[in-house]
C-alpha cells in the first residue's frame, strides 16, 4: 500500500502582470524525504515557495499538506508546515527566547509546553546558553539555527527551507544541511530545500530542477545521475538548463 505524500502540489500555474512565473509545476514529498528545489535566479523557486506557504494562491492547480487543501483549509494545511525563509523573520532587537515564545503563542501552545520545547530545541542546536541573547548580537549561522528551532516548535511534519544558507560560511552551511538531514532520518520529516547551489542539491534524496517556470527534472538524485551518462552532477545540471524552453 502506497503511503500518501505529506505535501502534494499538482499543475501549479502562476503569472504576474501576464508574465508566467510557474507553468504546470508539480511536487510531492514523502515522509523522511529531502527534496532539493534547484534553479537559477528567476527559475520560479520563490514563486513556488510563496504558493506552498499560502502567501499567494495559484492561478491554477492544487496544494495539499497532510491531506488538507491549502485554499479551502488553510489553517489546517499551514499547521503542518515549518518554514525558514531566505530573509530573517526574527525580531533583531528582542532576545532569542522572546522570539520563540511569540511563535508558540501564535500557535496557541501552552507556556509550560512551549518552554519545554524551546529548551529542547535550543539544546539540540547547541544554543542552550543563547536564550537571553539579543538576536542582533548573534552570528548569521546562529540566527539560522534559531530560525530552525522556531520553525519546529509547533511540530510540523513538512519543513520548507527557502535559500536558508544564503550568506553563511561553508562550515555553518554544512552544519545546517546536516541538521536538516538528521530531521528527515530521526523524525520522518519531509523537507523541501530551495537553493541555487548545486553542491547543496546533490545532498538531497530527490531533485526538482526548475528553469523558466517549468520543471526540467523531477525524480531521485540517483536517477538524475544515471541520466547523466558519465557526466558529473554539475555538468548534467548545466546541460538540463541549457535545453530550449518547454
Amino acid at each position: 500500500m502506497t503511503t500518501p505524500p505529506l505535501l502534494l502540489a499538482s499543475d501549479l500555474h502562476k503569472a504576474y502582470n501576464g508574465k508566467p512565473a510557474l507553468k504546470g509545476v508539480g511536487l510531492s514529498l514523502q515522509a523522511g524525504e529531502m527534496c532539493a528545489l534547484l534553479g537559477p535566479n528567476g527559475a520560479g523557486k520563490s514563486t513556488l515557495l510563496q504558493l506552498l506557504t499560502g502567501l499567494f494562491n495559484p492561478d491554477q492547480g492544487q496544494i495539499t499538506v497532510l491531506g488538507h487543501d491549502m485554499q479551502t483549509q488553510p489553517a489546517l494545511a499551514l499547521r503542518g508546515l515549518g518554514v525558514v525563509f531566505q530573509q530573517s523573520a526574527l525580531d533583531m532587537d528582542l532576545p532569542v527566547l522572546s522570539n520563540l515564545l511569540f511563535h508558540t503563542d501564535l500557535h496557541g501552545i501552552p507556556r509550560r509546553t512551549a518552554r519545554a520545547r524551546i529548551d529542547e530545541g535550543l539544546a539540540a542546536m547547541g544554543l542552550t546558553d543563547q536564550g537571553r541573547a539579543v538576536v542582533r548580537s548573534l552570528s548569521g549561522g546562529t540566527r539560522r539555527k534559531v530560525e530552525l528551532v522556531r520553525a519546529l516548535l509547533h511540530q510540523p511534519q513538512v519543513l520548507l527551507m527557502d535559500e536558508a544558507t544564503v550568506g553563511l560560511d561553508p562550515g555553518s552551511r554544512q552544519q545546517l544541511l546536516d541538521t536538516v538531514r538528521g530531521l528527515c532520518r530521526e523524525r520522518g520529516m519531509a523537507v523541501l530545500w530551495a537553493t541555487h547551489l548545486i553542491e547543496e542539491a546533490q545532498m538531497a534524496d530527490r531533485l526538482l530542477l526548475l528553469h523558466e517556470g517549468a520543471a526540467r527534472f523531477d525524480g531521485s538524485v540517483d536517477a538524475f545521475m544515471q541520466a547523466a551518462q558519465g557526466s558529473d552532477f554539475q555538468t548534467e545540471v548545466l546541460r538540463q538548463l541549457e535545453k530550449k524552453g518547454l
